[in-house]
């Protein structure tokens, strides 16, 4: 996927083209000069990617000068981001979904941006480290990043001289995973790009309230939850009781008036055999991947334990549970609009997420999106912008060496017009 010099060299004017529009908005000719020497240092194979390692590959490079760039010179972050998600979503045609997750960047240090001791995935345990939720544009072979927010621990927020050391903006709150994810889908359809259904893992799904903003913004979804969610198969809705002679009448019912809920553990229990479908979604690296399925409706009961309840809104629970296991491994919930969704469609949405993973490995084994060692806010936001840019390119590389190309790209790159256009 990365290249040599002489590689690179030969692409250089369709690099000089894919950039052209996106590295306006920085401005003096010199920010753009610097921006196209990171982002050729990160595309160049080599084993470091961070400031110094890169300079000595790149003929011309400066320490200094990458350095101030990335670090400190004041550029429009996120209108090169706006463009790059444009031309993303240009680039990877026939699109299929959105795909929130997080990733996290081990640290050894302290001082870093957003640095603590919090679950790290990268490692799978707590240990010190960035985190950053992202929100990607994914057709059925290819994924790509289209924005990026660095999750500030509380400890953080609530320390203004650390803050302030690291330069971060004076107005930052703080704001959960799921909040930043939705933060990003905002600024996505604030920026006019396509619609499409959400995929997550539990990380959201479990997040009643995530669900709901993602209903109010008109966004279809499937993201798994844990087997303890609880939910109702039939609807609890129940009329409201009569208003008493004295005091308001009640908007909800009362949460003694509702049926008991169940688990997803014991759902899954309690569903005829003649329900379970098996469904084959992708061909894997040992072969097709297929499981054993089932689809019903539910109404999940979060909070139900409060005095008054909202109104409940039926979602589509998929479970999976392979034939020979024990007990069910996967669970999901589900908005996929008013008709039943097929089980082949929703199975292959539900295992969509993998792709993610392959984009993650990818920004940081081959494209350094983990080497920054700058600690200031702007610079940890320029790098992933750049990483991102430099990644946007080897997708639309990629796209055009296929034979039945997924990319929409003129094969004349001199006369190739702006996303823009």
């Amino acid at each position: 996927m990365l290249m040599t010099p002489q590689e690179l060299k030969a692409l250089d004017r369709r690099l000089t083209t894919f950039l052209d529009d996106l590295l306006a908005p920085m401005g003096r000719s010199e920010r753009r000069h610097w921006a196209r020497v990171y982002i050729q240092g990160l595309l160049l194979d080599g084993e470091r990617k961070s400031i110094e390692p890169m300079a000595s590959r790149i003929q011309g490079a400066d320490v200094q000068g990458l350095r101030q760039f990335v670090g400190q010179s004041p550029w429009a972050v996120e209108e090169v981001q706006r463009l790059l998600a444009v031309k993303v979503a240009d680039i990877l045609s026939e699109p299929e979904l959105w795909i929130v997750d997080d990733t996290s960047f081990p640290k050894a240090g302290s001082h870093s941006i957003g640095v603590a001791r919090q679950y790290c995935g990268a490692l799978g345990k707590v240990a010190n480290c960035q985190v950053a939720v992202t929100l990607h544009w994914s057709s059925w072979e290819a994924s790509c990043p289209l924005g990026w927010r660095l999750y500030l621990p509380e400890e953080w927020v609530n320390d203004p001289v650390r803050l302030a050391e690291v330069k971060a903006p004076p107005d930052i709150t703080y704001k959960s995973k799921p909040a930043l994810a939705l933060e990003l889908i905002d600024q996505m359809l604030e920026w006019k790009i396509p619609k499409l259904p959400v995929v997550a893992d539990t990380g959201y799904g479990n997040d009643f309230d995530f669900r709901q903003q993602l209903r109010k913004r008109g966004l279809l979804y499937v993201v798994e939850v844990e087997p303890s969610t609880v939910a109702w198969t039939a609807d609890p809705n129940v009329p409201l009781t009569p208003a008493p002679s004295r005091g308001r009448p009640r908007k909800y019912p009362a949460a003694s008036g509702l049926p008991q809920p169940q688990d997803l553990r014991t759902i899954a229990g309690e569903i005829p055999p003649s329900a379970w479908r098996a469904v084959a979604w992708r061909q894997g690296s040992k072969g097709v991947l297929k499981s054993r399925f089932a689809l019903l409706r539910v109404w999940a009961a979060h909070g139900r334990r409060k005095h008054s309840q909202p109104r409940r809104v039926p979602e589509w629970l998929l479970i999976q549970w392979p034939k020979d296991d024990k007990a069910p491994i996967k669970y999901w919930l589900a908005d996929m609009g008013d008709q039943r969704p097929g089980m082949r469609r929703m199975v292959r949405t539900a295992h969509s997420r993998w792709r993610i993973e392959l984009d993650y490995r990818e920004l940081k084994d081959e494209l350094g999106l983990d080497h920054y060692e700058g600690r200031h806010w702007s610079g940890w936001h320029h790098h992933v912008t750049l990483v991102t840019l430099a990644y946007a390119f080897l997708r639309s590389e990629q796209a055009r060496a296929k034979k039945n190309s997924w990319c929409d790209l003129a094969d004349d790159t001199s006369t190739a017009p702006s996303s823009l256009d």
